[in-house]
C-alpha cells in the first residue's frame, strides 16, 4: 500500500487531479465545479492527510471515482462484468495451461532423451518465447479473417445490445464460446510451457529417488508411480508457479485483451493508462497485489496438505 501510494505521488508534473481539472475545459471554466472537485480529491491537503486519507480509502475498498467517467470504481469493476469476464478468461486459461503443461512436462521426464521429450520442450520454448501480440495477431489473420471461423474479438456480437435482440440460452453460449476462443487459445499458449519445463526439471530429480526404485521393485504401474509418487513430491515448485499464475490474475492479460478488445480489468488497465486514470491504475495496482498475498497464503497452506513432511506450528 505504501509503495502503491509513492508511485503515483512521484510521477512528474502534475498529481492526477490537477492533470483531470486542468485537461478538461469545460470544468476548468467553472470556478465552483473546480472547487468541489479539489474538496472532493484534497487537493490542497497535506500530503500526511493525503496518505492518512488514502489508507482509509484502501483498506475499506473506497478507490473513488473514474477520471474517464466520473463512475465510482468499485461499481465499475464488479457491476460491468468486468471482474468477471477476466476472472473466465484467466481462470480457464491459467487452469488449462497448468494441466496441460503439468502433463506434458511428466510425460517427457518419463521418457527423457526421446523424441517426444525434445519435442515437447522445443514447442514449449517456443511458444512461452513468442510475443503475447504476436499470436494473438495471427490467430485473428488465420482464423478470423482467413477462415472466418471465429470472430475478430469483443465479447458478444454488438446487435445483441440492442433491447429484445438477444437469441435463445443456447444460442448465446455457442457464440460466446466462439468470441472466447481465440484469447483462452492465446493464453493458454504463452502459459503451458513454462509448466512443462518446471514438471519436467522436478520430476527428473524425483525419479532418481530411491522410492521410486522401491515401488518399481514392488511391481507398481507407470502411471502409479508417475502421478502417485513421483509427481507428489515433485509438486511444491509446480503449486508455487500455479500460485504466482492465479495471483496475477486480476491484472488480467493486458496484452491479449487488448488486442482481442476482450471487456475486462486488462483492457481497462490500459485504456486507464492511456488517459492517465490515476485512480483507476491505483485501485488496480492494490487488488492485484492482494490477490498476489492470498494466492501465496493458500499456496502455503497447499504445501502442508500436498507434503506430510511440512508442519505449522
Amino acid at each position: 500500500m505504501i509503495v502503491n501510494w509513492i508511485i503515483f505521488e512521484g510521477i512528474p508534473g502534475q498529481n492526477g487531479a490537477q492533470a483531470f481539472l486542468t485537461g478538461s475545459p469545460r470544468i476548468a471554466q467553472n470556478p465552483q465545479a473546480v472547487a468541489n472537485l479539489c474538496a472532493l480529491w484534497q487537493c490542497h491537503a497535506s500530503r500526511t492527510d493525503q496518505f492518512v486519507s488514502y489508507i482509509h480509502n484502501m483498506l475499506t475498498f473506497q478507490f473513488g471515482n473514474s477520471y474517464q467517467n466520473g463512475q465510482p470504481i468499485s461499481t465499475q469493476v464488479i457491476a460491468q462484468g468486468r471482474l468477471q469476464n477476466t476472472l473466465l478468461l484467466l481462470g480457464v486459461s491459467t487452469i488449462l495451461g497448468i494441466i496441460i503443461g503439468a502433463v506434458l512436462g511428466i510425460v517427457s521426464a518419463s521418457r527423457r532423451s526421446s523424441i517426444l521429450d525434445k519435442l515437447n520442450v522445443s514447442a514449449s520454448i517456443t511458444t512461452s518465447a513468442l510475443p503475447t501480440f504476436w499470436i494473438g495477431l495471427l490467430f485473428i489473420l488465420v482464423f478470423a479473417l482467413g477462415l472466418g471461423w471465429f470472430p475478430s474479438g469483443g465479447l458478444q456480437p454488438a446487435s445483441w445490445t440492442i433491447p429484445g435482440n438477444l437469441p435463445s440460452i443456447l444460442t448465446q453460449i455457442l457464440v460466446r464460446i466462439q468470441f472466447f476462443f481465440l484469447p483462452s487459445v492465446t493464453l493458454t499458449l504463452i502459459s503451458y510451457g513454462g509448466f512443462v519445463l518446471l514438471t519436467r526439471a522436478t520430476m527428473m530429480e524425483a525419479l532418481t529417488e530411491d522410492y521410486i526404485l522401491t515401488a518399481r521393485a514392488k511391481g507398481l504401474s507407470q502411471r502409479v508411480i508417475l502421478f502417485r509418487h513421483a509427481f507428489k513430491n515433485a509438486s511444491l515448485p509446480v503449486i508455487t508457479a500455479s500460485a504466482l499464475a492465479f495471483g496475477g490474475i486480476l491484472s488480467g492479460a493486458i496484452i491479449t485483451e487488448t488486442v482481442f478488445a476482450w471487456p475486462g480489468l486488462g483492457f481497462w488497465l490500459f485504456q486507464a493508462v492511456e488517459v492517465k486514470d490515476y485512480p483507476v491504475m491505483q485501485a488496480m495496482f492494490y487488488l492485484i497485489s492482494l490477490t498476489v498475498v492470498a494466492a501465496n497464503f493458500i499456496s502455503d497452506i497447499v504445501y502442508g496438505i500436498v507434503d506430510p513432511r511440512i508442519r505449522y506450528e
